[in-house]
């Protein structure tokens, strides 16, 4: 039957993607909501494609080449692209296929204008919009052209730059149909966009008006400044009005042509206000159908409003979900944590689940709405001054919104200010190491019980009995006395900064008193692995084993090499005592060193290549050192002012405090992320027995159910394939999205400024968390196990959890864009003595691999150097 390969648009909805793309399936659904006029078309539907495909078979060899490519060898997917493209153009239409098309024309009008338009299945979508991926025709007259550029949009999914978006995106290339859209041209006085939410601030509340005289080809091409407007609740909150100097307009005969403005008309507004509130009104109907913010497609002919394109705006951030109507204001979690990467469903609920504060959910990140803290004074001041210390630009994103004065309202203070951080318990006075020591021995014991009483548990009972677990983890993380010593050496570092400054003119003091403190199991974790390095390096045929390494498995493999079974053994007991850590180790579905030992390898070979022997011993003796000579220094300093000995005695004592507890800021996250990978074999040996029964279709499909979600799968022996797809997808898409440090209701993401001038004005701000200036060669390293480290290098990275550490002890400095005082990162670069600058906002685009920068830790910039 000829009738598959033309469908009309109005028949078209959105269940049918598969056969008229996304374009024309979101086409056909405007057409049928009530008050929007769409010009009349039909689609030449995906069977048509695949028939078309089928004739030339020697595409098939080409798509599996381009399928091995990455997306950056450019030259030969431009070659094969640009061969596909000639074989389907080339290609004639079945008569059949041509003859569908004749008819479907005849009935909307064989004499009109059309415009000819590319609907792929992978376009226009929640996840993916695809936009300006493939090829539109305007003005296109008479049957024998409208067939020509069918076959030019059925070619443009070949385009270089479809091609690299998919693989970029990781879409396969056969998994991608097209159809096309043929639609009876408008002529249109104005035309533009509309977007149902601001895409510069995200907000929700504000829709976005551009306009311009003629087609809107001249607009989406770039060719022409247009007019825009802000709209908010029905009246214009911002206009700009563009000197408009060429217009693109249809010729009589076909095609389309630029044309000069008349000097007159330049500077003349292209719509009136009254036309875009009107235009918005329809825009929020078109919305409210498609239930996600739109990028829509318009034109003004007559004075009535036709609509030509609608689809998702695929980069806004999501906003959490609330029922109560009410304004809200949200914190980045991730920004505090070091994860600002999306994580999947079941590491967001166990997070959930076992976080003291109740925490919200929105593009795979998680936040807490501070909104009630905000209202009352004496909380939001202690509230800004807490995020303050760790982040400025979350501190300035705030006061941004408190500063509207029209967003969170202002509530009398509810009674006397609560107790202090820790329960209100009193703070330890007596600097005692056995506290340290007696709080690391309680978890630990507790990691033992759990993992000897959940190896009994499976099934629905280990659910029960990770609950019951997850409540004792919030009782450990929030156990008073961890708080106390927490809270003990922070306070001690800001004093000594603070009051050193004040007496000495000494700036950040504490950076160089913390080298080589006590019981700090990340800084220990970075040093241990140079021990490793040292039982591996006499061994040459282990070191050239291990620069080939790629299967998971070669610790087995390592034994029967002269030296391998000391080198097994050495990276084995390191796996033992580190090996529940990764990088993005609050997600507890990321793989962890112990799964994935290779992540390492790296690193010990750049230890080999760039330690001596024995360098573990004397990085820590000489920061042990460094800061014994500190101390005697300020404290010599201090004794010859005035009231010294007094000064000197505070100060001392707070060194001891310093000295003694600050190491230990670093162990909660070690006990949590332990007690995560406990949970974590459990939940994958219940996943694999599900696997073994046909249940899910492989162990990492139960990344993607929240807890309570593979609780019921386990329970019924039933699970959601449709659902499992849609999250995959969902979190892919999440992946490209860069989470806001601050959130609110309406969906506004707030960055945050530095308000500094006392820093050159070329130069990069950020936050000085540890003393210094070095300069060195930046090496920008997103992915760990990519490290490839020289001595000297700066290590510039987005984010640093605790994994991030062994790399420390390689690099001269650091720079991250999130980060704070009492961060991982900044924790363990005072430790290590490394200057280091965090919150470099972009700091891995700005900042080129291999280019020499200057990090100023003590005053907070970088810079690009010459």
């Amino acid at each position: 039957m000829t009738e598959q390969y033309v469908l009309n648009l109005q028949v078209a909805n959105e269940t049918q993607v598969a056969i008229v793309g996304g374009k024309g399936a979101h086409l056909g659904a405007l057409s049928r909501i009530d008050g929007i006029r769409v010009p009349a078309g039909f689609c030449v539907t995906t069977d048509a494609f695949r028939r078309i495909m089928a004739e030339a078979p020697s595409i098939d060899g080409r798509l599996d080449q381009l399928s091995r490519l990455k997306p950056d060898d450019r030259e030969t997917i431009r070659t094969l692209s640009a061969e596909i493209r000639r074989t389907i153009e080339a290609i004639v239409l079945p008569d059949d296929v041509a003859a569908a098309i004749a008819r479907a024309l005849t009935q909307v009008g064989e004499r009109a204008a059309y415009a000819v338009r590319s609907s792929a299945t992978a376009e226009d979508l929640p996840t993916a919009s695809f936009a300006g991926q493939q090829d539109t025709y305007l003005n296109v007259m008479g049957l024998t052209a409208i067939l020509q550029h069918v076959s030019r949009c059925w070619a443009s999914l070949f385009t270089e730059r479809a091609v690299t978006y998919r693989q970029r995106n990781g879409i396969d290339h056969r998994a991608v149909h097209m159809a096309v859209v043929v639609q009876k041209m408008v002529f249109p006085q104005v035309a533009g966009v509309l977007f149902t939410a601001d895409p510069v601030t995200s907000n929700r509340k504000v829709a976005a008006v551009e306009a311009s005289f003629g087609l809107g080809e001249a607009l989406v091409s770039g060719l022409v400044n247009a007019d825009g407007y802000k709209v908010r609740d029905g009246e214009i909150i911002d206009r700009a009005i563009a000197p408009k100097r060429l217009a693109i307009h249809a010729l009589p005969a076909g095609g389309t042509k630029e044309q000069a403005v008349e000097p007159e008309r330049q500077e003349q507004p292209a719509l009136a206000d009254a036309q875009v509130v009107r235009l918005v009104q329809l825009g929020r109907r078109i919305e409210a159908h498609f239930g996600h913010p739109q990028d829509i497609e318009w034109c003004l002919v007559d004075d009535d409003f036709q609509f030509v394109q609608s689809r998702p705006i695929t980069t806004l951030f999501p906003v959490p979900e609330t029922d109560d109507g009410a304004d809200h204001v949200y914190v980045s979690v991730g920004h505090q944590q070091m994860m600002t990467d999306p994580m999947k469903p079941l590491g967001l609920s166990v997070w959930q689940l076992t976080a003291l504060a109740p925490m919200h959910d929105a593009g795979g990140r998680l936040f807490v709405d501070v909104t009630r803290a905000l209202a009352s004074p004496s909380s939001r001041a202690g509230l800004l001054e807490a995020v303050g210390r760790s982040d400025p630009l979350t501190r300035d994103a705030l006061e941004t919104i408190i500063d509207r004065g029209d967003f969170v309202p202002s509530q009398p203070d509810p009674g006397p200010p609560g107790p202090p951080a820790g329960g209100g318990a009193p703070r330890p006075v007596e600097t005692d190491p056995a506290i340290v020591t007696d709080l690391i021995e309680r978890s630990q014991a507790s990691i033992a019980t759990l993992q000897r009483d959940i190896a009994t548990k499976s099934g629905p009972a280990l659910f029960d009995f990770l609950l019951a677990s997850f409540q004792e983890h919030k009782q450990l993380l929030g156990d008073p006395r961890s708080m106390q010593v927490i809270m003990a050496g922070m306070e001690a570092s800001w004093w000594l900064n603070e009051q050193l400054q004040a007496w000495l003119s000494e700036k950040n003091a504490a950076d160089t008193l913390t080298l080589s403190a006590p019981h700090n199991v990340t800084s220990e974790m970075g040093l241990a692995l140079l021990d490793v390095a040292d039982v591996i390096r006499p061994h040459p045929e282990v070191v050239t084993f291990l620069q080939e390494v790629e299967d998971e498995g070669f610790l087995d493999e390592l034994a029967a090499l002269p030296g391998g079974r000391d080198a097994r053994d050495a990276i084995s007991t390191y796996l033992d005592r580190y090996g529940m850590r990764c990088v993005g180790e609050i997600d507890i579905t990321r793989p962890r060193w112990s799964e994935r030992p290779t992540t390492l390898v790296p690193l010990i070979l750049d230890n080999i290549r760039n330690f001596e022997p024995g360098a573990r011993k004397r990085r820590f003796e000489q920061g042990r050192q460094e800061a014994e000579k500190k101390e005697h220094d300020i404290l010599e300093r201090l004794r010859a002012l005035p009231d010294g000995e007094r000064k000197a005695e505070e100060t001392k004592r707070m060194i001891d405090r310093v000295r003694t507890f600050i190491g230990y800021r670093e162990y909660p996250k070690y006990a949590i992320v332990s007690r995560y990978f406990v949970y974590k074999q459990a939940l994958l040996a219940e996943a694999e027995r599900l696997v073994q029964a046909n249940v899910l279709r492989e162990k990492e499909d139960s990344f993607y159910l929240t807890f309570q979600e593979l609780h019921d799968v386990v329970r019924t022996n039933q699970a959601d394939d449709q659902l499992i797809r849609r999250r995959k997808d969902a979190f892919r898409s999440y992946q490209a999205l860069t989470p806001p440090r601050v959130l609110t209701s309406e969906g506004e993401g707030i960055a945050g400024a530095y308000r500094r001038d006392d820093v050159p004005h070329d130069a990069l701000v950020g936050l000085p968390v540890s003393g210094g200036i070095v300069e060195g060669r930046a090496r920008v390293i997103l992915d760990m196990s990519e490290a490839d480290l020289a001595p000297g290098d700066i290590l510039v990275t987005a984010y640093t959890d605790p994994s991030w550490s062994p790399l420390f002890v390689a690099v001269e400095g650091l720079v991250t864009e999130a980060g704070g005082l009492m961060t991982h990162g900044a924790v363990v670069a005072r430790e290590y003595g490394l200057p280091a600058v965090v919150g470099v906002d972009h700091a891995t685009k700005l900042i080129r691999d291999g280019q020499r920068i200057r990090v100023h830790g003590t005053d907070g910039y970088v810079e690009i150097l010459p």
